[in-house]
């Protein structure tokens, strides 16, 4: 199992529990793709995107489930990330934590 990070703004969080569903963020539907960060990168993508922002909830999904709806582009610096091609479903979370 690879795992890999969805970081969500409470009211996001609490709107996938209500739906059993996420399909992205404003930013990820712009893009057309869910961003997804790797455990190592999850504290980069949280000091530039959700700096300041109080009751963050890490999701975690098993990159290795998600079939080839899951890609691994080039973004920052060229780093790869990985970038989900559909809604995350229930299902799909192994573990949630609080940040």
């Amino acid at each position: 199992m690879r795992a890999i990070v969805k970081l969500l703004r409470a009211a996001e969080w609490a709107a996938f529990e209500a739906a059993g569903s996420f399909a992205g963020s404003a930013d990820d539907r712009r893009d057309g793709f869910i961003h997804l960060s790797t455990p190592e990168q999850a504290g980069a993508t949280r000091a530039r995107h959700f700096a300041g922002v109080e009751g963050l909830v890490a999701v975690t999904l098993d990159a290795d489930a998600l079939g080839d709806a899951l890609r691994w582009e080039a973004s920052r610096d060229g780093a790869l990330f990985p970038h989900l091609y559909r809604a995350i479903e229930r299902g799909d979370v192994i573990a949630v934590a609080a940040i």
